[in-house]
């Protein structure tokens, strides 16, 4: 069993009162009572449901001799209490010890924003690839240490699920990682003790206010980010959104920016969106790239910038981004007979899904219908559920409201504040199906030829969330077996 000095773990920690003597060395860190085994540190954190500090007990028994809180705990024979500023912090700091300071030996860079950050963090891992360079990536959808794939439960893991991550990368010799960062991350400083090369910016538009309670609070969370990022790392903002200067008015860091409307230190236009290829011109130079959409032309002209900014020349990145694909559940096309299209999208607020009815308006054929199937999540935000109805019963022929993750919540009552948001004009051409199977077949089926099939929401999640039961849901591969069936009425005819 490994030992390590504790004057060395906690090394930059905040440190307000020390109850008992320190152990000289410890055998392990964990938030997590359960792992606690002789001579390990247990952090008693505060989480947004449950306190750290109901478990200090049962840590000590199973062998902790530190405990790290935020406020004095009973006394424990055999353990010393730490009491810090912010448990989060510490645990971020120590687990950067604890693995070495990986992150110091990676040139690391964050992404953050409400919709864009699975795109931008996948497509620079892809793009370092082509470029012949090792990199890691840490995702909504997967973890991976150069082509190792690992699972993942959340945008941003915890600090010590991070930095193992990160030691990994650089023992497999990357140097490049990129990670998303998300609100709660940001906010309960789960990235504390990682060292940032840069930052980017993708947008802000509402979300997760049933975490943050107001959009300021929202807006907060995000800017902290910036705000920590070190003098020498670099932010990339997207200076087409409004609050793209709040994101930075406090950043020590070198502020760069991307736009497709303003002057901007990284500049593109979109020339031709078709199915399949979109034509970009990026600072003065021609790129046909395989993702479509403006919301695209975005994450790819931000991927550019991230590029520049590491190092590498306009030749090397635009040949790159030529050869990049769609992110799994993002605009995740597959084609029907008779020209139907059918796509699956992780669009989940409001800003998101009109974006993806826009893209759709541009490639699909002036005869051709767009039907929908969405829903949304349960124990989220509820105030975007009647906003996201209303712009998916606007730009639909056929809308099916139906189940997303209702989690705890009533499905009928969710689908209940999805139909209020629609006028009552639209309400003729909405149906109600809660079974998400039967949703995306019934729309599929629907379908005539030349028409788009949205089935929003989940995009690449492989999992429906009912009372905290995860079964086995996949919109791909329900599509997949709609257009199959399409497939065998038409041979069959």
């Amino acid at each position: 069993m490994s030992e390590y000095l504790f004057s060395e773990l906690f090394q930059g920690v905040a440190q307000s009162k020390l109850l008992g003597t320190p152990p000289e060395k410890v055998t392990g860190i964990t938030f997590d009572s359960r792992c606690c085994e002789p001579g390990s540190v247990f952090f008693a954190l505060h989480g947004w449901r449950d306190d750290g500090a109901c478990y200090a007990a049962d840590a000590v028994k199973r062998g902790a001799t530190l405990v790290v809180s935020q406020d004095a705990l009973p006394d424990f024979e055999g353990a010393c209490n730490l009491l810090v500023p912010n448990v989060t912090d510490a645990l971020g700091i120590v687990a950067s010890h604890f693995y070495g300071d990986p992150s110091q030996k990676l040139e690391l860079v964050g992404v953050t924003g409400t919709n864009g950050k699975t795109t931008v963090v996948t497509l620079l891992h892809e793009l370092m690839g082509y470029l012949g360079c090792k990199s890691g990536l840490i995702s909504t959808i997967e973890n991976r240490v150069l082509d190792k794939v690992y699972p993942t439960k959340m945008t941003t893991p915890d600090p010590i699920t991070v930095n193992a991550l990160l030691k990994e990368m650089v023992d497999a010799g990357c140097r490049y990682a990129f990670m998303e960062v998300s609100s709660h991350a940001a906010a309960q400083h789960r990235v504390a003790g990682l060292k940032f090369a840069g930052g980017v910016f993708t947008n802000i538009t509402r979300d997760h206010l049933d975490y943050h309670k107001t959009f300021a609070e929202y807006l907060a969370a995000k800017q902290s980010f910036f705000t920590s990022l070190p003098p020498e790392a670099f932010a990339l903002v997207n200076l087409d959104d409004c609050h793209a200067a709040q994101m930075t008015q406090n950043a020590k860091c070198h502020v760069h920016t991307y736009s497709l409307q303003e002057m901007a230190d990284y500049h593109a236009k979109v020339r031709d969106v078709s199915f399949g290829a979109m034509d970009l011109e990026v600072d003065g130079r021609e790129v046909t790239v395989a993702l479509l959409g403006r919301f695209n032309a975005y994450n790819l002209l931000a991927v550019y910038g991230v590029g520049q900014l590491l190092g590498f020349s306009t030749e090397q990145l635009l040949q790159g981004i030529s050869q990049l694909h769609p992110v799994r559940g993002r605009f995740d096309c597959q084609l029907g007979p008779n020209g139907l299209v059918a796509i699956v999208d992780y669009a989940h607020t409001p800003d998101a899904l009109e974006k993806i009815y826009e893209t759709i308006e541009e490639i699909k054929p002036l005869r051709g219908n767009i039907i929908t199937v969405m829903g949304c999540g349960g124990n989220r935000d509820q105030e975007k559920r009647g906003d996201m109805g209303n712009i998916a019963a606007h730009h639909s022929r056929w809308l099916f409201i139906t189940n997303d993750n209702p989690r705890d919540e009533d499905p009928a009552e969710i689908a209940n504040m999805v139909l209020k948001g629609i006028s009552k004009d639209c309400l003729p051409q909405v149906f109600v199906e809660l079974d998400r199977h039967t949703a995306i077949r019934q729309a599929c089926l629907l379908a005539d030829s030349g028409d788009y099939v949205l089935v929003a929401g989940k995009g690449h999640e492989s999992y429906q969330e009912v009372h905290g039961q995860r079964a086995h849901f996949d919109d791909r591969e329900e599509v997949y077996k709609a257009i199959e069936e399409l497939k065998a009425q038409e041979t069959a005819l």
